[in-house]
């Protein structure tokens, strides 16, 4: 896929409706059909169940600039992805050819009920299976999803297990609870699950199972995905800035400048914005290419990799923070007073970051950094790590 040239149609209608879905909220159907219609639900799938099997450090570019013109179904490109992600490194071979196949086929969405910090589900045992009970929050996806992964509590032990479910079936209840102040089209609602069922053959990881290196990375292609999201908001941030200046920005009385462009001090601010994402965008091609390298190796991949890869995406994700919370700000420097109608829609690249980044604080991913960098120690698979 040559996405420079596929994806120019699709970037400029997001960005037309971008603000006026921002302020309504709620399900992005037309928008996801969009996606879908330009093939973007394959890009993650094997040749093989029919997908284009693209690599990773494309996929998260791809997702970097939809996040750019619309970070929220930038998120829900990726969360989709992060679920096929799931699938690849925990199923079985026919696991993957009946769900994988069925996603091509019928151009199926995924959703998610992974939320690693939310136990309320619990999976008993029961005939040919379990029996999942409880609720999950920050579900991102699930409206509108035809398959939804999950994680649960085995009843009996207390430990995790993963599965599969179909979305829309009796038991399953979607509620209209994701009112933040930003990212307000993800679907990231709360999900109810009341005796529904989960079969021994929908099943990726049973509780009894042993993770290995290759398995938890899972978390680093979770982590990925915000880091390329900040990076996205940051790039798109820049891109109006710069679009605003140009064409309706007016210079301050006292510049003694023609134009914005001949102001050096928004000249400088430009400059300043441009380092940060450029920096943040570099180490993050970096850690994807890191990521691409430990993935293919499979479950060969070893401890030592394994925490090199996360630390690589640590050090993105900490400049991707920053890139994307100061170039949300500085807008509004370079843009000036005109640039605060609410029309505009400026204030949607703030808000945006600033709810993705209260996900992680970034305090305690520096501690990961900190250990690395004095003590040479890469972090254990965590949640976050």
């Amino acid at each position: 896929m040559n996405d420079q040239d596929h994806l120019k149609p699709l970037l400029e209608s997001l960005r037309e409706s971008a603000v006026e879905r921002d302020h309504a909220g709620g399900h992005a159907a037309r928008e996801k059909a969009l996606l879908r219609e330009h093939g973007l639900l394959n890009l993650s799938i094997p040749r093989e169940f029919g997908g284009e099997e693209l690599p990773w450090p494309q996929i998260y570019r791809i997702v970097r600039r939809v996040a750019g013109v619309d970070s929220a179904l930038g998120h829900v490109l990726a969360f989709h992805h992060l679920q096929i992600a799931t699938v690849l490194i925990y199923g079985n071979p026919a696991q993957k050819r009946r769900w994988l196949g069925d996603t091509v086929r019928h151009g199926y969405w995924w959703g998610n009920a992974m939320n690693p910090l939310d136990t309320r589900l619990v999976a008993s045992e029961g005939a040919g299976g379990f029996r999942l009970n409880g609720a999950k929050g920050f579900c991102s996806g699930t409206t509108g999803s035809y398959f939804m992964t999950l994680s649960a509590l085995h009843q009996d032990s207390g430990k995790v297990m993963l599965g599969v479910v179909p979305t829309v079936q009796d038991g399953i209840r979607i509620l209209d609870d994701w009112d933040p102040i930003g990212q307000r089209q993800t679907d990231s609602n709360s999900v109810e699950f009341t005796d529904v069922p989960l079969p021994e053959d929908s099943i990726l990881r049973a509780h009894y199972a042993e993770q290995t290196a290759f398995h938890t990375l899972r978390t680093c292609f979770a982590q990925l995905v915000l880091v390329n999201l900040y990076v996205g908001i940051a790039s798109g941030a820049l891109d109006e800035a710069r679009r605003y200046a140009l064409s309706q920005a007016r210079p301050w009385v006292h510049a003694g400048a023609a134009s914005v462009a001949d102001d050096p001090l928004v000249v400088q601010r430009f400059a300043e914005m441009h380092v940060q994402v450029a920096a943040a965008t570099a180490l993050a091609d970096r850690a994807g290419d890191l990521l691409e390298k430990a993935y293919v190796r499979g479950p060969e991949l070893d401890a030592q990799t394994r925490g090199e890869v996360a630390v690589a995406i640590a050090e993105a994700k900490v400049l991707a923070h920053r890139a994307g919370l100061y170039a949300s700000q500085e807008l509004f420097e370079v843009v000036g007073a005109r640039g605060a109608k609410a029309a505009l829609g400026f204030d949607r690249f703030w808000r945006n970051v600033r709810t993705h980044t209260l996900h992680d604080p970034l305090d305690y991913k520096l501690q990961v950094l900190g250990k690395w960098a004095l003590l040479g120690e890469t972090p254990s698979p965590t949640l976050y790590n």
